[in-house]
């Protein structure tokens, strides 16, 4: 076992080193020249959207833009953007922060352009409802069924099963050491919440999220804030730090340049998951009469994981001084030294809560993606599935998220956390080909948003017959994707 172990991490270590990083990296950059930085022409636009979808009511099984973003958010929004951002700092140094907000910037463009495509060929489900991602258009707009059934196993088994074991095991790791409640008590009490979230399918994940995330979301940073305030003298040499360590890393840093780069650009992608294939799976899920509509809500949440949230963290790390480059105070502890600082002997107990809010959160965010993945296979003639597991998939694997969430509470997680970033390797890969062979279609719907919004129409309407193929195109009015 600790053979097939070590084979794994290395293979992660030259996935995520170099190809997975460089295919990010480069298309990003790419997206962001092609849409002409969507993220800075469009970001009031974008703001102005997740304001006004907020409250929106809606009828049936139907998700609004805030929801999918709040879903979306749920999964991105997890313990890794406090653990991950002081790990970060003790490793790459106060600079890599800064390289944290680059990737985060570049990986809004395709953030932008694989939720537009998901938007683009999601299905109608009845009753309001729509499911789609990268599984869906690479079956209907490439007819590669193979590669799309692979992806929606490997990315229901990753995220609803494995990942939603880990956020566990943080939670009861976190409540037993803050408040000293047993990890078996804290297990069932996860468990069973978890189920009566998720037996109810996307549409209560969805309104449960949308309830929960802006708590969340809003309690760290305000946590954060309080720490700003009462350091405020400090943050300007704060920022100098983080820009001149940037570029020219101290001397504790190992590596030196290619250290804290790396390390800023690995954490940046691991928190925003702009283009693993994750997010677009909620995008779809959301009405609207413009697939750009809910893209530019998606793209806003790849800024608001790493500019608000990583940041709140790095802030209060950087800012009350109690990290040290190479230390072994690192990750959540290094967090709760820092709240400690203002939040005295309560430091413990509010972290916990607010890793409890984060763990959870991205439980049901996890289990939302499956879900539509599993739901992928229904009506499967192909023999894939057997018929009798297919009609009955959805809620065994339901059944098997609990199992799970029971299972990660006291399981020693290494391997199998290892094996899951393998899997999210290969899950990189495969939606990064499918969007750069589709990315013209996200271009041309940009376009005719823009133009609508420049003749002064305040909420653009998607007209399917602008574009050039309408393959694979059956939630806008098409009947026949074929027409």
């Amino acid at each position: 076992m600790e053979a097939l172990h070590g084979v794994i991490n290395d293979i992660n270590s030259f996935l995520w080193t170099y190809i997975i990083i460089i295919a990010l990296i480069g298309s990003g950059i790419v997206y962001t020249l092609r849409t002409k930085f969507v993220q800075v022409r469009l970001l009031g636009e974008m703001v102005k959207l997740i304001f006004g979808s907020a409250g929106q009511k809606t009828t049936g099984k139907e998700i609004s833009g805030f929801q999918a973003f709040c879903v979306s958010t749920a999964s991105r929004v997890g313990v890794g953007n406090i653990a991950g951002v002081a790990i970060a700092i003790v490793t790459g140094g106060p600079g890599a922060v800064f390289w944290m907000w680059i990737i985060a910037f570049i990986g809004c463009a395709t953030g932008f352009v694989e939720s537009t495509l998901a938007q683009i060929y999601k299905l109608p489900r009845g009753d309001g409802a729509f499911f789609g991602g990268p599984a869906y258009y690479m079956k209907n707009a490439l007819h590669m069924t193979g590669l799309a059934k692979l992806f929606a196993i490997l990315i229901s088994v990753t995220f609803g099963w494995i990942y939603v074991s880990v956020q566990a095991n943080t939670i009861v790791g976190a409540v037993e050491t803050a408040f000293g409640i047993d990890h078996a008590i804290t297990a069932f009490a996860v468990a069973a919440l978890t189920a009566l979230v998720i037996f109810g399918g996307v549409t209560r994940i969805a309104k449960f999220a949308e309830m929960l995330v802006p708590s969340m979301a809003g309690l760290y940073l305000l946590s954060a804030l309080v720490i700003i305030v009462m350091n405020f003298d400090k943050v300007p040499a704060m920022f100098a730090l983080i820009i001149h360590d940037a570029f020219e890393p101290q001397a504790a840093v190992g590596g030196g340049f290619g250290a804290v780069f790396m390390t800023g650009v690995r954490r940046g992608l691991f928190s925003n998951e702009a283009g693993e294939g994750s997010v677009p799976n909620a995008a779809a899920t959301a009405s609207g009469k413009h697939p750009v509509r809910q893209a530019l809500i998606q793209a806003l949440g790849v800024l608001f994981d790493t500019w608000l949230v990583c940041s709140a963290t790095a802030f209060s790390v950087l800012l009350t001084g109690e990290y040290v480059i190479g230390g072994e105070l690192t990750g959540v502890s290094l967090v709760q030294m820092s709240l400690a600082t203002v939040y005295g002997t309560y430091a413990p107990h509010i972290l916990a809560f607010i890793v409890f809010l984060f763990a959870f959160s991205s439980i049901l965010g996890n289990t939302f993606y499956a879900d539509i993945n599993i739901a992928f296979f229904e009506g499967d003639e192909s023999g894939f599935l057997p018929s009798y597991i297919a009609r009955h998939a959805m809620n065994l694997f339901r059944l098997g998220v609990i199992a799970m969430v029971l299972f990660g509470s006291f399981a020693e997680l290494g391997l199998i956390w290892d094996s899951a970033d393998l899997a999210m390797g290969i899950l990189c890969l495969t939606n990064l080909f499918a969007i750069a062979r589709l990315c013209k279609y996200s271009f041309i719907a940009l376009d005719d948003y823009v133009t609508q919004k420049k003749r002064g129409i305040e909420e653009p309407v998607f007209d399917p017959k602008i574009m050039p193929n309408l393959e694979g195109v059956h939630a806008w009015g098409v009947d026949d994707g074929k027409k």
